[in-house]
């Protein structure tokens, strides 16, 4: 490619509304280009990175032996009703009828119309088993669309999806995509971190995600420098302290706090430890009829160390409170504590309340809580004496940096990551919503056992940009780079021997394959190197009269902080050895 014949359109400033890097440079740099909230088009020198992520998918889905196909963006409500995806899933659905009243959606995800043509044409286990996957748009109506391709509206995304005999073979089948994933992400020269998620309503262990290591990534990742552990923040497991609970040592006291609502402020005051604070947090359950209406409700008191913070998903999965909570009401919590947040504990309840302690809280003494009371706090609280042994002990905090990792081979570390890859096992949710079955080896009808796997296809370049840039632009892996040469010829055309030797390697780098770009548009060297630079090509070679006299080029990777000359007669077996180490 030839830039004069290309469509190159920089910016030297971002819009108002890119609010992170990815946003800014992709703009700037001229590879998206924004049409309403969350809704891009993809310009093409950001095409090029987008089918380059296309590309290395397709090669290793298809390398793990997954089918590819396309279902349509449009689909009739009725399967989404089948499972009742239709009437749970909020706003984010974004639902349309047709011209005759017909209800239908603009999907997000294809489940449903996998499962209806894996039950009209997967009708033996022989055929089993399959994965079939589709790389195409996609449409979630995000409340506040923000951070250019990071959080869209419309995206491209690879969707597949599992069918299995039963649930051995369908961990297999995971397995494989698991493998294939990690095959995928090595190739597209990223950081990134395999990490086990939860599961959601399915259980079960097998959900990993795929997270590209950036600074301004929303999700925590844990993991154990050590060992192969790791995790996302709502799966991360706090491993159980270590030894017994320590002999009380005080007597409990009823001490003035005033205006002290918060366990900080209360160990500022107190001059002690936050960790020896200990938090009250009051949720509640209702139950309903069939209406809907609540019939009655019951109040829950959860402690965790004044340190630590509360993590919903392991509270979602405790007994009674697995079928849903929320947070009490200010009167809820006055009828129960006698007290106004901000001074509760588990001492002195007006009515009873069910009592969730987190393993850590389970073995302290000597201990702080709120007293019920405004402006008091008790001091010295001790389990056993002052109060009875926890009913209910369990890990529902978050992990903090320095805890013991699960498997005992050192202490976890935290770091931020953007979530671009995630692979499930399903079970048997859809097929057995739709009534979706095969017949066995022992001739009877069974449910397909399915799994799902995703990539964010547009999502990913913007996490690579987040990832790789500096104050000049962006830095692309080899792999993903809109074009991996740039040729930067100065004066090409004033020079005869300048446009010579240019375009003879030109022609040679697309004569072995190399994904080049030669710039003859005749801009000043300043600012050419300026627009590579900001695009991020991760290779440059310029040519000049000067060092060509001297029979030399100059060759500079974009991580670079200065050139190097290199002799003409060598540049292309040098560019060529580089490409092939990467």
């Amino acid at each position: 490619m030839k830039a004069s014949q290309f469509f190159i359109s920089t910016l030297k400033e971002a819009p108002a509304d890119a609010e992170v890097v990815s946003h800014q440079l992709m703009t700037r740099a001229g590879m998206i280009k924004k049409l309403g909230a969350g809704i891009y088009t993809y310009m093409p020198m950001g095409l090029r990175v987008i089918q380059k992520v296309e590309r290395i998918v397709r090669e290793e889905m298809n390398r793990a032996g997954a089918v590819e196909m396309t279902m349509p963006v449009i689909q009739p409500a009725e399967y989404w009703q089948e499972t009742g995806r239709f009437e749970k899933m909020g706003p984010e659905l974004l639902r349309i009828r047709d011209r005759h009243g017909r209800d239908f959606i603009v999907q997000p995800t294809s489940e449903e119309v996998v499962t209806d043509m894996a039950r009209q044409e997967l009708r033996s286990y022989k055929q089993l088993p399959k994965n079939f996957y589709q790389i195409q748009t996609k449409f979630r109506d995000e409340r506040r669309p923000r951070f250019g391709l990071m959080r869209g509206r419309e995206f491209i995304m690879k969707d597949a999806y599992s069918f299995d005999r039963n649930e051995a073979a369908a961990k297999v089948s995971y397995q494989g995509m698991a493998a294939a994933y990690r095959r995928i992400f090595d190739r597209f020269g990223l950081r990134y971190r395999a990490v086990a998620a939860d599961s959601g309503a399915i259980g079960g262990d097998l959900s990993e995600e795929f997270q590209v290591i950036a600074a301004t990534g929303e999700d925590a990742i844990v993991y154990c420098p050590g060992s192969e552990y790791a995790a996302n923040m709502e799966k991360a497991e706090a491993a159980a302290p270590a030894g017994p609970r320590p002999s009380a040592l005080n007597e409990m006291v009823k001490t003035p706090t005033p205006g002290k609502s918060t366990c900080a402020n209360v160990a500022e005051f107190l001059g002690v430890p936050l960790a020896t604070t200990v938090k009250s947090l009051v949720l509640a359950t209702d139950e309903l009829n069939d209406a809907g209406e609540v019939m009655k409700s019951q109040v829950w008191l959860l402690l965790l160390r004044g340190d630590h913070d509360m993590n919903e998903v392991k509270v979602n999965k405790l007994p009674g409170l697995n079928v849903g909570f929320r947070f009490a009401t200010v009167p809820e919590i006055e009828s129960h504590f006698g007290s106004k947040p901000g001074y509760l504990g588990p001492i002195g309840l007006l009515k009873p309340v069910n009592v969730v302690v987190d393993r850590d809280v389970a073995v302290m003494s000597d201990w702080i809580c709120g007293a019920n009371e405004t402006d008091f706090h008790y001091t010295g609280v001790s389990w056993g004496r002052d109060l009875p042994e926890p009913d209910l002990v369990a890990d529902i905090r978050n992990v903090v940096e320095g805890d013991a990792s699960p498997d005992g081979l050192g202490i976890l570390a935290i770091e931020r990551g953007i979530e671009v890859g995630h692979v499930f096992y399903l079970g048997t949710k859809y097929s057995k919503a739709m009534n979706a079955s095969f017949l066995a080896e022992d001739g009877k009808p069974a449910p397909f056992e399915m799994g799902c796997y995703g990539i964010g296809i547009t999502r990913l370049p913007a996490a690579a940009v987040e990832q790789n840039h500096d104050e000049r632009g962006m830095i692309w892996p080899d792999a993903l780079a809109p074009f991996t040469v740039v040729i930067c010829p100065i004066g090409m055309d004033r020079s005869a021997e300048v446009k010579s030797a240019a375009e003879a390697l030109y022609a040679e780098l697309i004569a072995d394959g190399v994904d080049v770009i030669l710039d003859d548009r005749g801009e000043r060297p300043g600012a050419m190197f300026a627009d590579w630079e900001l695009i991020g090509v991760p290779h440059r070679v310029t040519i000049g009269d000067k060092s060509l006299k001297e029979g030399q080029v100059e060759y500079q990777h974009r991580r670079d902080t200065a050139a190097t000359k290199v002799a003409t007669a060598d540049v292309a077996g040098i560019l060529k050895s580089r490409l092939t180490a990467a």
